[in-house]
């Protein structure tokens, strides 16, 4: 999602890039390193002022270019973001945590004070939100970049795009795509083996599925996810019982918007039951 294409490079220079991090894995900050090469490359455009995964030095704001990793889920973290927008003139989310709360956001569907009390011997010492929540949440931001992890590949895009004024282009389209460009045979027809694919952006280069495994969605949801006609093709079809169909909504995306919405409606089926 773009909200304000080619805001960036209002001052002559270099760039200032940052890169911050929220509740996360790191992942999609490893992801980043992973370029190497291609980041010697941006070198003569970008300076990185900011990127504590990568260097201790930071310099102060504000930031032509910020990248955020993982979701807010204190209330130090919400405020954070808030600041953390002031200081930036593009903001970029990068990773499900980031774009759809993470694998955390699993708590926004049950008790996360039965949680703390479940882990923590002292559950008085532990200060947290009752819900996983993307930046977007917050702030605005003006680009998603969705995957987990991100892919290096898309990431660039997104960088060389803002840095030449123009929108990204990262694909749309759904991971089934990406299977018939690897010539892969469909395990949901072959095999009957449940798959996210037809629901989920493209971005992994349908990795489960060429091993013969079902798409988990790490990328969440592509544009138009027809959720109600894969659920009823899982339960009908494929005979998958629902709390199954419940369990793969939420997943790395869990509180992504369409894929939140169908799994509380197809949970509110089996307590209807």
């Amino acid at each position: 999602m773009v909200r304000h294409p080619g805001a960036i490079g209002s001052r002559p220079g270099k760039l200032k890039l940052a890169v911050w991090k929220f509740a996360s894995c790191d992942g999609c900050q490893l992801s980043l390193l992973d370029c190497e090469d291609e980041l010697l490359q941006l070198a003569d455009n970008i300076d990185i002022a900011y990127f504590m995964e990568a260097s201790s030095h930071a310099e102060p704001g504000p930031y032509d270019l910020s990248l955020v990793e993982g979701s807010i889920t204190t209330s130090a973290d919400a405020e954070r973001i808030r600041e953390v927008r002031k200081q930036s003139r593009v903001m970029v989310a990068i990773g499900a945590c980031a774009t759809a709360g993470g694998i955390q956001a699993l708590r926004n569907f049950s008790d996360v004070e039965e949680f703390i009390s479940a882990v923590y011997a002292h559950p008085e010492y532990i200060a947290t939100l009752k819900t996983s929540t993307p930046a977007s949440a917050h702030v605005t931001v003006d680009f998603e970049l969705q995957g987990c992890p991100i892919n290096k590949r898309q990431l660039l895009e997104v960088i060389s795009a803002f840095l030449h004024r123009r929108a990204p282009q990262v694909p749309a389209h759904s991971v089934c795509i990406e299977c018939k460009l690897r010539g892969n045979v469909c395990v949901w027809v072959a095999h009957g083996t449940p798959c996210m694919g037809p629901v989920t952006q493209a971005g992994c280069g349908a990795i489960c599925p060429s091993y013969h495994r079902g798409c988990y969605g790490c990328y969440g949801p592509k544009e138009n996810s027809n959720t109600t006609s894969l659920c009823h093709w899982w339960e009908q079809e494929l005979g998958v019982e629902k709390v199954t169909v419940v369990e793969n909504l939420r997943n790395f995306n869990a509180a992504a918007p369409v894929f939140d919405a169908a799994s509380r409606e197809w949970e509110s089926r089996d307590e209807q039951e």
